[in-house]
């Protein structure tokens, strides 16, 4: 295999195409300075500046096989790359490793830096590539471990049998651990460059998203292509949040892919899927704990207006939450009852006469009127049995009944107090639909 100046370059390991870098003719390179020479000991040269500049010719014929044995281990010993071994990419890690050892060996006798420019940017689009292919830098790391070990034991080997000096085999490791070195650097700082600007352009979708659910009056299709785009699962259910802006960080790394957070304004809003699995409110006062932040109530994607604006309505009245702890809008709706529009009754209605959705119409209206008057009259049981007009043993059975329902909810006084503004708003609905025109 020829080596010289005058090969055609090839590409860099698992690159994927990109041109090789082109190894330039080394004859006119930097020597090392003389002793007399100005600077001479104050700034020492790479390790390959000691080197024999015929190195390259002598190890030649060892090439072949170190090159042969790096495309046999690399995707053999290394997981993430097992998945991606194809025709092409044994193709391409045939030419990158063949292209890497020509600029390896282009550096003996030189003071030349590891990578010149052409190299480097193929080395950093290795890195970015990595990034883009969804593998850590591990995979990456670890090729370039596995290569130059076999590299430094087929070279030292061929050193060995030219009978060469212990310097020169010695200098060849520290010149191969310090190529490596260089070629990690370059690929790490790409993909964390690469990194960085995607979870940018990446913020900047998501913000989209948030301003699309909260704003409203986008269509599904659009609001479905907005979320795809933000690396979200749009859920079923979901919760708008408003939040202090010093606590988006937090809240942002605790959330991982149940939600998103984005700052607006004087404010973070965040997007979370929920349901009304109490272990999922659990785990959603984790998530918030210490912030103040306020949930709206849980909605499908077209009701994200509603829930961000109930929970800043929430928010407003709470002032400070106790203690910094998150507050559920849904908690404390009978705060807005009074100066609000009719969806926060619909929303209070629905979770406090959540147990008797499983009744008949007519059961439930039946238990929905004796449980407004068991309110009204303090649990007595013949104010009741009167303004029915039935006996106060068939209350006492259906008092029985409520309470098998609501449970300990009953002895609530929040939770009555909220049954009876809910039970009273549909009453007066009633009479007033009641009423001709």
């Amino acid at each position: 295999m020829n080596l010289s100046p005058q090969d055609n370059p090839s590409p860099h390991p698992l690159a994927g195409g990109p041109p090789a870098p082109t190894v330039g003719d080394t004859s006119g390179a930097q020597r090392s300075r003389g002793p007399g020479e100005a600077g001479a000991q104050d700034v020492p040269g790479p390790p390959w500046q000691s080197l024999p500049p015929e190195l390259a010719e002598l190890l030649a014929p060892a090439v072949p096989a170190v090159v042969e044995q790096i495309i046999d281990a690399v995707p053999n010993q290394i997981p993430a790359y097992q998945i991606a071994r194809t025709e092409r990419f044994s193709e391409v890690l045939f030419l990158g490793v063949q292209g890497a050892l020509e600029q390896l060996l282009s550096l003996p006798g030189t003071a030349d830096p590891a990578l010149n420019e052409e190299s480097r940017q193929l080395v950093s689009a290795l890195g970015a590539g990595e990034f883009r292919q969804g593998r850590s830098m591990d995979a990456l790391l670890a090729a370039y471990r596995t290569s130059a070990r076999i590299t430094f034991r087929g070279l030292s080997e061929a050193c060995a049998r030219q009978g060469m000096a212990m310097e020169v085999v010695v200098d060849l490791g520290e010149t191969i651990l310090a190529y490596i070195d260089e070629l990690s650097a370059v690929s790490v700082q790409a993909y964390a460059v690469e990194q960085s600007a995607h979870a940018g352009a990446l913020e900047l979708r998501r913000a989209d998203l948030v301003a699309a659910l909260v704003g409203g009056g986008v269509e599904l299709p659009e609001v479905r292509r907005l979320a795809s785009g933000a690396d979200w699962h749009l859920p079923q259910q979901m919760a708008a949040v408003v939040l202090p802006l010093a606590a988006a960080a937090g809240v942002r790394s605790r959330l991982g892919t149940s939600g998103i957070v984005v700052e607006r304004e004087s404010e973070a809003t965040a997007i979370v899927a929920v349901s009304q699995a109490e272990r999922l409110r659990s785990r959603l006062q984790e998530v918030f704990a210490g912030t103040g932040a306020v949930l709206g109530p849980p909605v499908a994607w077209d009701g994200v207006p509603h829930s961000h604006r109930v929970a800043q309505l929430v928010a407003a009245q709470l002032d400070e939450p106790e203690a910094g702890q998150p507050a559920f809008a849904s908690d404390h709706l009978a705060l807005l009852v009074l100066g609000s529009e009719p969806q926060v009754m619909a929303d209070l209605a629905a979770r406090r006469l959540a147990p008797l959705e499983t009744l008949g119409p007519a059961k439930r209206l039946v238990l929905e009127e004796t449980l407004l008057l068991w309110l009204l009259h303090w649990g007595q049981r013949l104010p009741v049995a009167r303004e029915l007009g039935i006996h106060a043993q068939t209350v006492g059975y259906r008092v029985a009944r409520l309470k098998e329902l609501f449970g300990e909810g009953l002895d609530d006084p929040q939770v009555r107090f909220e049954l009876e503004l809910v039970l009273r708003a549909r009453r007066v609905s009633e009479d007033q639909a009641s009423r001709p025109e």
